[in-house]
């Protein structure tokens, strides 16, 4: 189908360039010399973008591609794509949801077990050949914690699952109270925080949810509150969480995500009551492979006339333009 022609964002995995160029003439804008050019003199041809999309893809940038379809989002957030405005122009937008949950659960549940014991400090105290002068110091312990998940979507039930496991108790804090949930339910965010010692955070991030864990929640949570976010740097307070970690207004924190990605806060890096992940709850070989042939057939099944496989919620199928 060499007449669809997909334009890729920005650097992708191969499984992504090769399986798209199979079927499809591809444009690799990053590879650009002048990427807003081409745009200008091509827009009109490209018919599905794919990325993982850091810069915003909002309604001035689709509006240069009037014979778009499809963007098909890299990762299940999708915060730099303007999913509303897409949808009320009869374009699709798909993210990779249910691949990943495993892996991200999994991911927030070591660096919650890393955070509140501190494995990671404690192997540096080893290899810097401290342990033959005294033990490591002793940590905290998540026996008899509670846990409260900002988000009870598929990786927050998936993050449950496991965290009961431990015996950790649970509810969460959403939208609204979920039918079929067995966990207690928090309509208001400093409440819960009040309520438990470990918060996690799973929720999407943009407008709705930004700082939404401001100096109110992280003081309800308090001196033995442990902080997880595997969701977006956004949701957080990131200078009130540098001052309560600094003050040890609470215990700990366990980030993968920043505000300012790749770009952590020099700050957080001498202090030893957080462990800090370069955003990688998902970067497996077996995961990224899994998200990577989503973005492919879900770019394959517009290009067929067929449904897309994960539309998100703004974009509900079928779209006026199809």
């Amino acid at each position: 189908m060499s007449d669809f022609e997909v334009l890729i964002h920005g650097p992708m995995m191969a499984r992504v360039v090769d399986g798209l160029a199979a079927r499809f003439t591809v444009h690799k804008l990053w590879e650009m010399s002048d990427p807003d050019g081409f745009i200008s003199k091509n827009g009109a041809s490209i018919q599905a973008l794919a990325g993982g999309f850091a810069s915003k893809v909002d309604g001035a940038f689709l509006t240069r591609l009037p014979a778009v379809k499809i963007v098909a989002n890299f990762g299940v957030g999708y915060d730099s794509v303007d999913a509303q405005w897409a949808g009320q122009h009869g374009i699709v937008v798909t993210n990779t949801p249910d691949v990943l949950s495993d892996e991200v659960a999994d991911t927030a549940i070591g660096l919650l077990i890393n955070t509140v014991r501190k494995l990671p400090q404690a192997e540096r105290y080893l290899r810097e050949g401290k342990w033959i002068k005294g033990s490591y110091p002793l940590t905290a312990s998540l026996s008899e914690r509670s846990m409260g998940i900002i988000g009870l979507g598929r990786i927050g039930k998936a993050i449950a699952k496991r965290a009961e496991a431990f015996g950790i108790k649970i509810c969460y804090h959403g939208r609204k109270q979920q039918e079929g949930v067995p966990f207690r339910y928090f309509a208001n965010l400093v409440e819960m925080a009040k309520a438990i010692d470990i918060l996690m955070i799973i929720v999407p991030g943009g407008p709705e949810t930004y700082r939404m864990v401001n100096r109110e929640v992280m003081e309800a949570l308090g001196p033995n509150g442990v902080l997880i976010n595997v969701a977006r740097g956004t949701v957080v307070d990131e200078p009130v969480l540098l001052e309560m970690l600094e003050k040890n207004r609470i215990l700990g924190a366990g980030l993968d995500v920043f505000e300012k990605e790749p770009n952590v806060p020099s700050a957080f890096l001498g202090l030893d009551n957080v462990v800090l992940l370069p955003h990688v709850a998902s970067a497996s070989v077996h995961t990224r492979g899994l998200m990577a042939q989503m973005v492919v057939d879900n770019i394959i099944a517009i290009a067929e006339g067929r449904p897309p496989i994960s539309p998100v919620a703004e974009t509900a199928w079928p779209l006026r333009k199809m």
